[in-house]
């Protein structure tokens, strides 16, 4: 039996703006990136989400961005390390409160976007954050978008790292995933065949034909993806016949 996690982002939407398909995403997921109020969500979104978690007993985790919702926080900023830290400490913060009100806890963190791709290049942008998030909570998990910032965080004892791989976004020969210009549906059956593929093997098929190593303990789902749903279902209907179990990031790691 091989044990892996399902993630999501979620608490995209903020004030009129309606983002993802949280409510119908949920019962299929194990952890939650719930947005921290920077690049999406706002409070009350964060708390809707926060409690939908609860109920469904899915691991909470924060999705911090760069505090720019006009760009969805995909805009580069000149920011420092410190400065980095800072904006991960401040959403930490706000989503824990809502967490903790709720009769839940955080699990992880995992940075959105233009911070994500930050941390990917400058390793000292990397530390700070998980410096940072250590900080706040040393039982925090940091779930790797790519190899860099892995490696980054092996470099830590005492913090827990998981590396995240991608189905519904094809792969392109040196890890990196390319992104659609226009999200469309999905092959159920062939994202579902990709996912078995890194969860039992370790190996997805890149978008040339080659086989690359993928080692994720977490499989990430875009919830706002047009037949998000259906993929997960497909998804659920393989797990027993390939003896996979999902869990949540604590029970991976």
């Amino acid at each position: 039996m091989v044990t892996v996690d399902i993630n999501c982002d979620m608490g995209e939407s903020f004030g009129n703006w309606t983002m993802g398909r949280d409510a119908e995403v949920m019962p299929y997921i194990t952890s939650a990136n719930i947005a921290g109020g920077f690049h999406a969500g706002d409070p009350h979104v964060m708390r809707e989400t926060v409690e939908l978690a609860v109920e469904h007993d899915v691991g909470i985790g924060v999705h911090p961005g760069l505090p720019d919702k006009m760009g969805f926080g995909r805009r580069k900023m000149d920011a420092t390390p410190q400065e980095l830290r800072d904006y991960v400490t401040y959403q930490l913060g706000a989503l824990s409160a809502f967490a903790d009100q709720h009769g839940g806890s955080l699990q992880h963190v995992k940075p959105h976007g233009a911070m994500y791709s930050m941390l990917s290049e400058s390793p000292d942008h990397a530390r700070a954050v998980m410096e940072g998030m250590l900080a706040v909570d040393s039982d925090l998990i940091y779930l790797a978008t790519d190899m860099n910032i892995y490696e980054v965080a092996q470099e830590y004892d005492d913090l827990r790292a998981v590396f995240e791989g991608y189905v519904d976004i094809r792969y392109d020969t040196d890890r990196s995933l390319i992104v659609e210009k226009e999200v469309v549906p999905k092959d159920p059956e062939a994202v579902a065949d990709r996912f078995v593929s890194i969860v039992t093997d370790g190996v997805v098929e890149a978008a040339n034909g080659d086989e690359i190593e993928v080692p994720a303990q977490s499989i990430c789902i875009h919830g706002d993806g047009p037949n998000a749903v259906e993929l997960l279902e497909t998804i659920h209907d393989r797990v027993e016949e390939h003896g996979i179990e999902i869990a949540p990031l604590t029970e991976v790691v």
